[in-house]
């Protein structure tokens, strides 16, 4: 039986940013790797799926098994994930032996921030982690200020479809792509001159932390070692990354309350019988992270599913990376405050 998560890659950007493109590209790459994609249509603006499924990666084939290929065509992703988005990952976990990484493309238009979160619900959390979210930035329309290659037409796509905030700007709209972003390729970069790749570089680096880094492409062409593999579990530490639609109910697609707390090093056996107190006490579901132990160089990946708990050493902390504990709670009406408190004891 397979144990280890199937690391996701979900890609974002408006139409026209070079989002498929970067997909092709890592297909072509990744050679042995068994990729599947999930791809998100939006009407005539949205990605080519047949572009897609020219790469060799196990796609139905003439005489051949169906291949794994999925596409949305309802919407976008993040508007359509309770729908559609998750009986796709359900079917996609029951294939989990069959798959090494997951692709996303999500729409032009998708929030990627309620997509990452859906990555909190149980079923989905046993079989897979959000390796990293990489933003696609159209260069030569940031440094033009419009932010996608065809604005108006992004607006009318924006304004059939009524589960879209109409009233947000574009800037809103990238701003929010970014803001969920662990990875940001700058495509066509060959389109701009060298200053005006500095101009959006700084415009960038104004909506991101420090952290996350920005990387210029032509046609695609990223380094698959760039791009996956980076580990950022980031559905761990996506609620606290601020959107713009934070507060959009048509937007809120988490059915449970979701919070994560931050502490240092802890007691392992503490922190487990802590964790199996709080179950029984308050209406926690899951509980996901990962923990910082006095003394050691791993660090304790955590996971329960009502009382049923494990822990292992996942990897070592690497260089430069600050040894610390922090769990996600999924539940109802949770209380931040009393489960800190609690947590409080299992301090090392």
């Amino acid at each position: 039986m397979q144990t280890t998560k199937i690391p996701a890659t979900i890609v974002t950007g408006f139409l026209g940013s070079g989002k498929t493109t970067l997909m092709r590209h890592i297909l072509e790459q990744a050679k042995g790797l068994r990729v599947a994609v999930i791809v998100n249509e939006f009407g005539e603006l949205g990605i080519d799926g047949e572009i897609l499924k020219t790469c060799a990666i196990g796609c139905k084939e003439e005489g051949g098994a169906d291949g794994q290929i999925y596409e949305l065509a309802n919407g976008c992703m993040c508007c359509t994930v309770q729908e559609e988005f998750f009986p796709v990952m359900k079917a996609l976990a029951e294939r989990r032996a069959d798959i090494d990484v997951l692709l996303i493309e999500t729409s032009g238009l998708a929030l990627p921030k309620p997509l990452v979160q859906a990555f909190q619900w149980p079923d989905i959390a046993n079989v897979f982690t959000v390796d990293s979210v990489v933003t696609v930035v159209d260069t030569p329309a940031a440094a033009a200020g419009q932010f996608a290659h065809d604005p108006h037409a992004v607006d009318e796509q924006r304004q059939a479809d009524p589960n879209l905030d109409h009233d947000a700007s574009l800037h809103e709209l990238f701003e929010d792509q970014l803001s969920a972003a662990d990875l940001v390729v700058l495509s066509k970069a060959d389109l701009v001159s060298a200053e005006q790749l500095g101009q959006v570089r700084a415009l960038v680096a104004e909506e991101v932390p420090a952290s996350v880094k920005m990387i210029e492409s032509v046609h695609g062409r990223v380094p698959l070692n760039v791009l996956l593999g980076q580990h950022r579990a980031a559905e761990l530490s996506i609620d606290g990354k601020h959107s713009h639609h934070d507060h959009d109910e048509d937007h809120d697609h988490d059915a449970f309350d979701s919070l994560h707390l931050d502490l240092g090093a802890v007691d392992r056996e503490r922190l487990m019988q802590t964790l199996q107190s709080i179950v029984e006490q308050h209406g926690v579901l899951r509980v996901k992270g990962f923990a910082a132990l006095p003394g050691k160089k791993m660090r304790l990946l955590v996971q329960g599913v009502g009382r049923r708990f494990d822990a292992y050493f996942d990897r070592a902390w690497a260089e430069g990376e600050a040894a610390s504990t922090r769990l996600v709670f999924i539940g109802r009406q949770l209380d931040g405050t009393v489960l800190r408190q609690a947590l409080l004891g299992a301090q090392a």
